[in-house]
């Protein structure tokens, strides 16, 4: 389980409670014949999580250039809150249901994560 609070010290050194993003990955693989229709499908619904996912501070899709039947999405969720939303909107079961026939090699693998660095704006 990931704690997603933690305690810090506030200007002024008063104490407050900020919400801990989550970060996570997603991989994949689909069968070849169905390669372009899942990209279709990831712009479509990476469009939609830009649109109406606030809490979804970034959602980003990548194809593996050696082998296009494998993909990695990215996410950073801005707290559990967020995450929750995501995963409970029928965006992500109409996505599934594009992908999910066509997968091989088992399934979904997410994968959370804890930021160590980055020369992204915080």
């Amino acid at each position: 389980m990931i704690l997603n609070t933690y305690v810090e010290r506030l200007p002024g050194g008063r104490r407050g409670e900020e919400t801990v993003p989550i970060y996570q990955t997603a991989h994949y693989q689909v069968k070849a014949s169905a390669v372009d229709m899942v990209k279709a499908a990831i712009a479509e619904f990476v469009e939609y999580v830009a649109t109406n996912e606030p809490g979804s501070r970034m959602y980003t899709a990548w194809q593996q250039k050696d082998d296009p039947t494998r993909f990695v999405h990215l996410f950073e969720f801005a707290d559990e809150a967020a995450h929750q939303a995501h995963g409970r909107s029928d965006a992500v079961r109409q996505f599934e249901a594009v992908y999910g026939p066509e997968l091989v090699g088992g399934p979904v693998v997410f994968t959370d994560y804890v930021l160590i660095a980055t020369n992204r704006g915080q």
